[in-house]
C-alpha cells in the first residue's frame, strides 16, 4: 500500500511515517512537505491513501483537494487539521476529504483511520449496484437517478452507496457514522440529519415522484421504494 503524506511539519510527518511502516506493516510512505509540491505528486503518482494537512504553505490542503476531486482523482483522503469547529470539519468533508483527525493525535488512532479507509475503498472495487431507478458506480463515485446524474458531495456519496448497498434495510444514525465518517454520533448525531436532507433534495425532488429515502420514527432510515 502506496500512502502519500503531504505535510509541512518534519516532525509530524516523520511520526506518522515510522507509525504507518512499523512492523512490516506493507505500507510505503512518501512525504511531501507543501501543498503545490504534494498537489503534483498526487497527480502523476499512484497512491492508496492521501494524508493530507489542512494548514500548508504554497497551497492550503482544502485547495489540494478541491483540485484534486475536481480532476476526478477519488483516492481516499484523511485530512489532518488543528481545527476542531464543526463549520471546518463539515468544510473538508464536502470538499472531498473521506475522514478527519484532529491534531495533536494518538498513533493507534492515526493507524486504525488509515486501516479503516483502505478498507472502505477496498469495497468500492466493483460493477454499478443499484436500487429501484437509483444506480450508484463505485468506480468514479458518481449516482444516477432515472438516468439523471446527481450532482453529490463526497460525503453524500458515502451516504448514497451505502444505503444502496443496504436497500431495504433500517440503518441508525449510528450505522452511518460508522461507515461514511469513522466518527463518534455524539459528536456527528446532529450532521447525519443535515445531510439526510441534503441527500433527499437532491435523490427525492424535483423531477421525482417516487420517494426512496424513508424516516422510520426512533430508528433511523431506510432505502425502499413507497
Amino acid at each position: 500500500m502506496k500512502i502519500l503524506v503531504i505535510e509541512d511539519e518534519k516532525r509530524v510527518a516523520t511520526i506518522i511515517t515510522k507509525a504507518l511502516e512499523a512492523n512490516d506493516s506493507g505500507y510505503r510512505v512518501t512525504v511531501s512537505n507543501n501543498g503545490v509540491a504534494g498537489l503534483q505528486q498526487a497527480t502523476t503518482g499512484t497512491y492508496d491513501l492521501i494524508i493530507l494537512d489542512r494548514g500548508l504553505p504554497k497551497m492550503d490542503g482544502l485547495t489540494v483537494l478541491r483540485k484534486l476531486r475536481e480532476s476526478g482523482n477519488s483516492i481516499p483522503v484523511l485530512m489532518l487539521t488543528a481545527k476542531s469547529e464543526t463549520d471546518d470539519i463539515v468544510a473538508g468533508l464536502d470538499t472531498g476529504a473521506d475522514d478527519y483527525l484532529k491534531k495533536p493525535f494518538e498513533i493507534a488512532e492515526l493507524q486504525a483511520r488509515v486501516r479503516a479507509l483502505i478498507r472502505r475503498s477496498g469495497q468500492d472495487l466493483g460493477a454499478i449496484i443499484g436500487y429501484a431507478d437509483l444506480k450508484v458506480d463505485p468506480i468514479i463515485h458518481k449516482a444516477w437517478r432515472a438516468d439523471t446524474e446527481l450532482t453529490l458531495s463526497a460525503t453524500e456519496y458515502r451516504m448514497i452507496a451505502y444505503f444502496v448497498r443496504n436497500a431495504e434495510t433500517v440503518v441508525t444514525r449510528q450505522d452511518i457514522v460508522d461507515n461514511c465518517w469513522n466518527e463518534p454520533l455524539e459528536k456527528f448525531s446532529n450532521i447525519v440529519d443535515v445531510y439526510i436532507n441534503y441527500l433527499r433534495k437532491k435523490v427525492d425532488g424535483r423531477p421525482f415522484v417516487k420517494k426512496l429515502i424513508h424516516t422510520v420514527r426512533n430508528q433511523g432510515y431506510i432505502l425502499k421504494e413507497g
